[in-house]
């Protein structure tokens, strides 16, 4: 039996007087894709976040590759966060608009000691390529490129850390309509052919069934069911 990629155990995440989860536990297999689906306000997002521990627990536990991430320290947890990629709902947000594209997807590989002047902007250049971004996009800075455009620059990014998991959270809710489909074509295509775990943070039911393996149905800070599109 495989061990989970992710397992989440009793996770609590408060805001004061208000409890945004509620003892929430779920567990994601390497390459599979688990959707959390539910209404705005419904602890989503507060889950994606303590789950990449951008944003502390205040109870729970949080195992990735079966390590237990919420005792350790931020200078332990440092090594382990280039395997746990974010996607975020603003295209435009994640990325520094004073950084061209280029140097925002080669920032990962500078901070993980894989960049060297020879190497380096051929790798840029691939990962654009494998996001389907033509090379020109790379001397752009993010406002003169689309919606769509930006969200891949982000998923290249992304992609550029060798992660083992994506938490994407509402990565095409912002995005056209016309466009939403060819990027979650990429995240799947990018999920089978990396292996990747995918936990999806999504409220659309149309898109929840085009993309995911199991979904999770939030209310008020709990799961209240889950099921199989």
């Amino acid at each position: 039996m495989t061990r989970p990629l992710l397992e989440v155990r009793d996770l609590v995440v408060r805001y004061g007087t208000t409890t945004a989860v509620d003892r929430v536990s779920l567990s994601l297999e390497p390459g599979e894709t688990l959707a959390l689906d539910g209404p705005s306000g419904c602890g989503k997002s507060s889950t994606a976040l303590a789950v990449l521990l951008l944003r502390r627990p205040d109870s729970g536990q949080v195992l990735f590759e079966g390590r237990e991430l919420t005792s350790l320290t931020e200078r332990e947890l440092r090594p382990l966060r280039p395997r746990m990629q974010p996607v975020f709902q603003d295209p435009y947000g994640s990325l520094s608009p004073r950084h061209r594209i280029r140097d925002a997807v080669a920032e990962p590989l500078k901070v993980r000691g894989g960049w060297n002047a020879s190497d380096g902007p051929a790798r840029v250049a691939e990962l654009l390529d494998r996001v389907g971004l033509a090379p020109s996009c790379g001397d752009r800075l993010p406002h003169e490129l689309s919606g769509g455009q930006c969200q891949r620059a982000g998923i290249a990014r992304a992609l550029a850390s060798e992660p083992r998991l994506l938490v994407l959270d509402e990565p095409v809710s912002a995005l056209d309509p016309s466009v939403r489909a060819g990027v979650l074509n990429l995240l799947a295509d990018l999920r089978d052919e990396l292996g990747l775990g995918c936990l999806f943070i999504c409220h659309d039911r149309s898109v929840v069934r085009h993309f995911a393996d199991r979904v999770a149905e939030m209310r008020d800070g709990r799961i209240s069911s889950s099921w199989r599109p």
